[in-house]
């Protein structure tokens, strides 16, 4: 029941205790938590929904606090999990419906190479078709898994009579939230303006990490590579051909990981992503790689329709997975026509509200234009000013691997009366406070308080006077 609280927030397991109401009597289904809480799992009160669509049962009211336990009607590890996991797909396997080899999608992708941006987004909008109707995941982000844990952090303080909760801050160094950007190349086009885009990247100070494809698509040089590499920006494997058919069939995929790996050493790679972000995680033991950047935040606008609905990396076994958050170029661009920083800006406030990463892919492919080149020119100018203004850790991917993977061996210990973080990179971590403020949760280092919204949690839901 806490196993995935503790591992997020990195606090003092004697402050957490939480426990079912009773045996769940619901098949996994969706249900809510609070007015906009959308979740996936098993209730012991109520009833759960097999869609997210019409009302939900809303099971917050049966929440309880008694003496200093929290008693929940849901499983808190199991709904974090199945969102996480996207298992909210039912029967439906992780890999996309459309996972038959039917003779059209085969003869798309065959053709892809060669097609035009302007077939292949008409084409892309045509299957795309009432994507804006879809309800869960919220658009333009979902951060379902953070707020829930707000809320259950709100039970925790209720059930230590109010007192603060200590934790290890999401952050090093005190950073308030963090931003990645990565470079997927698609293209010898894409390939050949890498160049052009480092020094792009380099007037404001920002480093990338590039994502190459290693078969079919183009040459990859010793010297293309050590280009890259010299000038300090990251290279990572970008699928095996970007043919759209790597988790089609489980003997395939076999062969194809066994030649990913190997790139991987070869790229010197700590991290992967998958060619249109497909996947299936339940075969992500076979990859060697130290991190992956696969699972969309909210996947509406992908052919993979779902979404981890969290702003914070988590892992997958022993890989660490640092989600794509911000809607992709291409997709602003060619598929919701907007040339301009309006909706990544909407996603950078709504993530910045919660303390979670804003992570990017931007194509070199897709910045030929001068109209995509002034965007993405202002997106950078944006993440400066928020490095320098709101204290905002702009690293590259392999560092932030890094770093999530030494805070989840830390942990807290009481010494003369303070806090003390133990653990790898401890130096580099900040002891936070989580609070209420009337039915707020907010976050701080001692009186200092962090930018934070968190859903309201009505005291008389929480039972205060127990």
């Amino acid at each position: 029941m806490s196993k995935q609280f503790l591992e997020y927030f990195r606090c003092p397991a004697n402050y957490v205790d939480f426990r079912p109401q009773g045996e769940a009597l619901s098949d996994p289904g969706f249900f809510r938590v609070g007015p906009d809480l959308t979740c996936y799992g098993r209730v012991s009160c109520g009833h759960t929904s097999r869609d997210s669509f019409g009302p939900l049962e809303d099971v917050l009211s049966a929440v309880r606090v008694e003496t200093s336990a929290c008693i929940l009607p849901f499983d808190l590890d199991e709904v974090v999990e199945n969102l996480r996991f996207e298992r909210y797909h039912g029967a439906m396997p992780v890999v996309r419906r459309s996972v038959a080899k039917t003779f059209g999608r085969k003869t798309y992708y065959a053709l892809r190479p060669f097609l035009p941006t302007g077939i292949r987004k008409h084409l892309q909008r045509m299957a795309l078709h009432g994507w804006d109707r879809a309800l869960f995941p919220a658009w333009p982000i979902d951060q379902t898994v953070d707020r829930l844990f707000d809320c259950m952090m709100a039970c925790a303080i209720r059930a230590n009579s109010g007192r603060s909760v200590p934790f290890v801050w999401f952050w090093p160094d005190g950073f308030s939230s963090c931003a990645t950007m990565t470079h997927d190349v698609e293209t010898v086009t894409g390939r050949d303006f890498c160049g052009t885009l480092m020094d792009l990247d380099d007037a404001f100070g920002i480093k990338a990490s590039f994502q190459l494809i290693p078969e079919v698509r183009y040459e990859i040089s010793d010297e293309f590579l050590c280009a890259l590499r010299d000038r300090g920006f990251e290279i990572n494997v970008h699928d095996f051909n970007h043919d759209g058919d790597l988790f089609l069939d489980r003997e395939e995929f076999l062969r194809r990981v066994a030649r990913i790996n190997d790139y991987g050493r070869k790229f010197r790679s700590a991290g992967y992503r998958s060619g249109v972000l497909y996947r299936n995680l339940d075969w992500y033991e076979f990859f060697d790689c130290s991190y992956d950047m696969s699972v969309p935040n909210v996947g509406h606008l992908d052919p993979q329709r779902g979404g981890c609905c969290t702003t914070k990396p988590y892992f997958i076994g022993k890989i660490l997975e640092i989600p794509v958050v911000a809607t992709q170029d291409y997709t602003l661009f060619h598929i919701l026509r907007q040339y301009s920083m309006e909706l990544w800006e909407h996603q950078i406030q709504l993530i910045l509200q919660q303390n979670g990463l804003i992570s990017f892919i931007v194509h070199p492919d897709y910045l030929l234009e001068e109209r995509a080149r002034e965007v993405y020119t202002s997106l950078l100018a944006r993440l400066s000013q928020l490095r320098e203004q709101s204290k905002v850790w702009i690293p590259l991917p392999r560092d932030l691997n890094d770093w999530w993977r030494s805070r989840s061996e830390m942990h807290l210990s009481r010494e003369s009366g303070q806090w003390q973080i133990q653990g790898p990179e401890s130096h580099r971590a900040r002891v936070a406070f989580a609070r209420l403020e009337g039915n707020r949760v907010v976050y701080g280092f001692d009186s200092e308080i962090l930018p934070h919204e968190v859903p309201t949690l009505a005291s008389s839901h929480l039972n205060p006077s127990a």
